[in-house]
């Protein structure tokens, strides 16, 4: 792989990082959680409209930039350094890729441009709290993680000719205001029960009457209940869904194949997991920015607080983490964008991703996020304990997230499970594993981000980090290399080596 961010990858980033520095500051997001929607709509048709940001990671010929997942990780990358409250992740790395992997023509032309254009949102809803298991991040999704056939999760059956869904979904992302519901249902009854995905247009009787129709101005779906749930992470609004006889379509073309609907799931996992990362990353590095700039200018004792010891080896053991996390989730992206098939995308928009890389980056990112925000919040002293300062805007994704697509220590044990990494013969599973940095062993110490195995990589990029009084200025955002050989790989292709990108930032001196 090349591990160098192209121009147009820059360009991206800068962009997004520009726009939302001037209208996504602290106060505007917590204005914005608290309107009905819970995200600002005029700045989600701006970043839409002007920069694409639902359609980068889908073909030209249905609206899209035409990009893949890194694009989507980098812009999420930017998205995590606001903290945006934004429809981007439903919309973008869980339903628009099912859409295009499974949907039929007629559906593809009729949903995915809008989605590109931001006129629509869509999310993925899966009953039972399971998103992760259905992902295949935290285990297998061949089991009956929607509900199970007899009772339980969405059933679907068909009445006069249309199919009609009934049960009902929790933790919804953006659930209460997407206008494309991609619903997982049983179908079958208990003895030949299958799980499939299903289309609600929740925005069926067009943009403005569905938009009115979800905040309670219309009459909606008939039968379909969406209601805005409390979450302590403001910033990632869910909602439940209550579907009693709800009109849907099958998503695709046929009688639907259970098989198939699995594959595309497992497929979307690793991309969507890359992108909450790479937003964990973003998210991390801003607590971080912020937290070494305080204890430049806290005084104690008539000195910086900065300058005291302690504090610097603090702040350096963070930035090494982080940059750990960032290359992790840089690999990830990437290796869930490659072997990618044609730009039109007729047979999905990703490829094959390299097994457990996706779930190893997210653990390591959601770990990196939970710990600079824990500091971040004891390093504030007093005024970060109270709950209305910044610090806690951190702090709360951090919990919430690894609620979503967690917990870290199954995400670990699934990637592990997927590299054979407790199964015999585990040398031959990754091959040359500790020659080349690929095999099971190079991947997990890899991505997992361990100073122990990944030290000399690590280290090798933040050289003086702990003597200089460590922290990222986040001016860039850009560094993602951990050393040109990431754990030492002969050949760069190791998850934290081959991840790089782009150069290590330079600590910044307290």
């Amino acid at each position: 792989m090349d591990a160098a961010f192209t121009e147009e990858q820059h360009e991206i980033r800068r962009t997004l990082r520009e726009l939302l520095l001037k209208r996504c500051g602290p106060d505007e997001v917590k204005a914005a959680v608290r309107t009905p929607p819970g995200y600002d709509e005029q700045l989600w048709r701006q970043l839409a409209t002007q920069l694409g940001l639902p359609g980068l990671a889908l073909p030209t010929a249905y609206g899209g930039v035409g990009c893949g997942p890194t694009e989507l990780a980098l812009a999420c990358e930017e998205t995590g350094r606001a903290v945006l409250p934004s429809p981007l992740i439903a919309t973008a790395a869980l339903a628009a890729p099912l859409i295009l992997a499974l949907g039929s023509e007629r559906q593809r032309t009729a949903l995915l441009p809008a989605l590109a254009a931001g006129e629509l949102t869509g999310t993925l809803a899966v009953p039972g709290r399971q998103l992760a298991t259905a992902l295949a991040l935290t285990g297998p999704n061949d089991g009956d993680w929607a509900g199970g056939g007899r009772a339980g999760g969405i059933q679907a059956r068909v009445q006069d000719g249309t199919w009609r869904l009934y049960g009902e979904a929790g933790q919804v992302l953006n659930g209460h205001t997407a206008d494309v519901l991609v619903v997982a249902a049983h179908t079958g009854g208990f003895a030949r029960s299958r799980t499939l995905l299903f289309l609600v247009r929740a925005a069926a009787l067009g943009p403005a009457d569905g938009a009115d129709a979800r905040r309670g101005a219309g009459p909606g779906v008939p039968g379909l209940l969406r209601t805005r749930q409390t979450a302590l992470d403001e910033t990632r609004p869910q909602a439940r869904l209550e579907l009693r006889e709800v009109p849907a379509e099958l998503l695709g073309e046929g009688d639907g194949d259970e098989a198939a609907v699995a594959a595309a799931l497992a497929a979307t996992g690793p991309a969507a997991a890359a992108a909450l990362a790479a937003e964990a990353v973003g998210t991390a590095d801003t607590a971080l920015a912020r937290t070494v700039a305080y204890v430049r200018e806290r005084e104690q004792f008539g000195r910086p607080i900065g300058s005291f010891q302690a504090v610097q080896h603090r702040l350096a053991d963070l930035y090494v983490t982080l940059q750990a996390a960032r290359s992790a989730a840089y690999y990830a992206a990437w290796s869930a964008g490659r072997g990618r098939s044609g730009a039109e995308g007729a047979a999905g928009p990703y490829g094959t991703a390299e097994p457990g890389v996706g779930a190893l980056a997210l653990a390591q990112a959601l770990e990196t996020l939970r710990a600079v925000a824990a500091e971040a919040v004891q390093l504030h002293g007093g005024i970060g304990f109270t709950w209305e300062h910044e610090a806690h805007l951190y702090f709360k994704r951090a919990a919430c997230d690894e609620l979503l697509l967690g917990p870290v220590h199954r995400l670990r044990a699934r990637a592990a499970e997927e590299a054979g990494l407790f199964a015999g013969g585990a040398g031959e599973t990754g091959g040359s594993g500790a020659a080349d940095g690929s095999g099971a062993r190079g991947r997990s110490a890899a991505a997992d981000g361990s100073k122990e195995a990944g030290g000399g990589g690590v280290r090798s990029a933040s050289a003086g980090a702990a003597d200089a009084a460590e922290g990222s200025d986040g001016s860039d955002g850009s560094g993602g290399s951990v050393g040109s050989d990431g754990t030492g790989a002969a050949d760069g292709s190791g998850a934290a080596g081959a991840a790089a990108g782009a150069r290590a930032p330079e600590a910044v001196e307290v």
